[in-house]
């Protein structure tokens, strides 16, 4: 059960800094029990379909591993209701650069579209990082469908569980230097951010301006966050 339901939050506000600036950071939803119980999930490995150590693929260095369907009926409820309500902005995004793709409201009805297209496996993933990892800034693409959004719930606190490991954004701005924008979210609150860019207002309309986002070093302790991406794997 989520700690505070979605409904009670003031969508347009989020939706408005999430349509402006290709991020926002929700409140709190997930009570720290919740969060103890979705971490305990990395222990168990029928729940998985694979694991990723980073450090081998030159991605950073920590692990994380990506679910089996069904997804553990919490992760299942924020992916499915968190779609909901980023959907019409995602549609906004595409009219504004003149893209066809418009995306349904319900996540199923998405899906069944990646499905259709050879996008099967699931994509919803738990990360684990501890003293000295990090991630490389990359793009969660898994073929040639994607949503033009994804999330990320920290399941630890910073400062008391972990120190270092903030999520870092990078805006790479056309014809000038990358903006960093970095982050600290504490636990159990959720960061809505761009998978690849957002629409950036110019003299002769909109363009596309290229994002990507990672970890910084985690300095101690361990940190853990659940992604939620709304597409699935070819």
């Amino acid at each position: 059960m989520l700690d505070k339901p979605l409904t009670s939050i003031n969508w347009p506000s989020y939706q408005q800094t999430l349509s402006e600036t290709g991020f926002t950071v929700l409140p709190s939803l997930i009570s720290p029990d919740e969060c103890r119980e979705l971490a305990n999930l990395f222990n168990t490995p029928a729940l998985f379909r694979k694991s990723i150590v980073m450090q081998k693929y030159g991605y950073g260095s920590g692990e994380y591993k990506y679910f089996n369907y069904p997804l553990p009926p919490l992760v299942d409820a924020l992916r499915h209701e968190l779609f909901t309500h980023i959907a019409p902005v995602a549609n906004d995004w595409n009219e504004k650069l003149g893209i066809p793709q418009r995306y349904p409201t319900d996540l199923d009805d998405w899906l069944a579209t990646c499905h259709k297209a050879g996008q099967k496996r699931p994509t919803a993933l738990i990360l684990k990082y501890g003293a000295g990892d990090w991630n490389a800034l990359h793009q969660d693409i898994y073929g040639e469908l994607y949503f033009p959004f994804q999330a990320v719930l920290f399941l630890n606190q910073p400062g008391q569980d972990f120190s270092g490991g903030e999520f870092v954004l990078i805006e790479q701005r056309p014809r000038m230097q990358s903006k960093a924008i970095v982050l600290q979210p504490g636990q159990g609150q959720i960061v809505l951010f761009t998978t690849k860019y957002r629409p950036g207002k110019g003299s002769r309309g909109y363009h596309k301006v290229g994002m990507r986002h990672g970890v910084s070093d985690v300095k101690t302790g361990q940190r853990m966050t659940v992604g939620l991406i709304f597409h699935d794997a070819a």
